[in-house]
């Protein structure tokens, strides 16, 4: 499957075989799909100024969570894996172009499917607000209404960090997301987003295996915004899982291999990790759970209170999609 993901302006060549995808903005025919256009608008609103290569990250990102929904695996001919050919408009292609291999082996290990990705000129990179704000926080966390992710944040802010919080949204959970930032990080600062995906005839249910690349673009996104990353200074991006989960063993012979999910796996952050240094974008992610199990990572909690107080409300973002609701099924 071909798909060519760009700004709106750009002159898209659909065939039968190509679909065209809308960066940042609402699609402009019924055959063309669109991702992205929140995520920009929030950014603007917020009067942020993230670094050009963050931006062409977060549009690779972006135009890999497309490519997810718009593959139907049930189409090629194991059942399961798909093949990509993904055309993504970027500010610096001659830079991406040069990573194109490093790039297509991250996307298969995670997703288990092939792709072939190459960069095309027209990229985004709005011009920087007159007033900038640079938030002051010293570190980003990922937020995603999740037990590890709480444990993470009460122990960044419990030991005296400032994190600044990046959410995916997932339908149902925001306000919830907003409860843990607001009660814990009291006053920090939270960066809610969702990707707001849509193509034509979408896969059901829809895949969420690449989701994990997009959220972690928003983490670099913002962290190349802060005040420190500006001063020339290293911003570490946390991603708090427990070290199990992230790898994800089989536990019957019904999830062998590809079948259990890699959104955390040590060796997929690692080779992100090297995508950024690369190119230049200097955060570094890191998972402090890795070692820990999950009872682990309750026991050794550095502030009982507040664990106790709020671990109730964590729910995992596929519960959701499972039981629309908080509730036990």
């Amino acid at each position: 499957m071909k798909l060519v993901c760009a700004l709106k302006d750009h002159v898209f060549t659909e065939t039968e075989d190509t679909l065209g995808v809308v960066l940042y903005d609402a699609a402009t025919t019924d055959n063309r799909g669109s991702v992205g256009g929140a995520v920009k608008y929030q950014i603007l609103k917020d009067k942020l100024v993230p670094a050009p290569r963050a931006w062409d990250l977060l549009s690779l990102a972006l135009a890999v969570t497309a490519a997810d929904l718009a593959g139907h695996r049930g189409e090629s001919p194991d059942g399961w894996t798909r093949e990509f050919d993904l055309e993504v408009a970027t500010v610096d292609p001659g830079f991406w172009n040069t990573q194109a291999h490093l790039i297509d082996r991250l996307l298969g290990f995670l997703t288990t499917d092939k792709w072939r990705v190459r960069f095309i000129d027209g990229g985004l990179h709005p011009a920087p607000h007159k007033q900038p704000v640079r938030p002051n926080e010293d570190c980003v966390v990922l937020i995603s209404g999740g037990l590890d992710s709480l444990v993470g944040y009460i122990d960044l802010v419990s030991s005296g960090r400032r994190p600044l919080g990046v959410s995916q949204i997932v339908k149902g959970d925001a306000e919830n997301q907003r409860r843990f930032v607001q009660e814990i990080g009291s006053g920090l600062r939270h960066f809610q987003v969702n990707h707001n995906a849509q193509v034509p005839d979408s896969e059901n249910p829809p895949s969420q295996r690449a989701r994990s690349f997009t959220f972690l673009a928003y983490g670099v996104l913002v962290a190349s915004a802060l005040d420190r990353y500006n001063a020339g200074h290293d911003v570490t991006l946390y991603v708090c899982e427990n070290g199990f989960i992230s790898i994800n063993p089989p536990l019957t012979g019904a999830r062998l291999g590809s079948l259990s999910t890699r959104t955390t796996h040590p060796e997929f952050l690692s080779m992100v990790g090297d995508l950024l240094a690369a190119a230049d974008l200097r955060v570094r992610i890191e998972n402090p759970y890795q070692l820990r199990t999950k009872g682990e990572m309750l026991e050794t909690c550095s502030d009982q209170g507040l664990l106790r107080a709020h671990a109730s409300r964590s729910v995992s973002c596929g519960r959701y999609k499972r039981y629309g609701s908080l509730r036990d099924p």
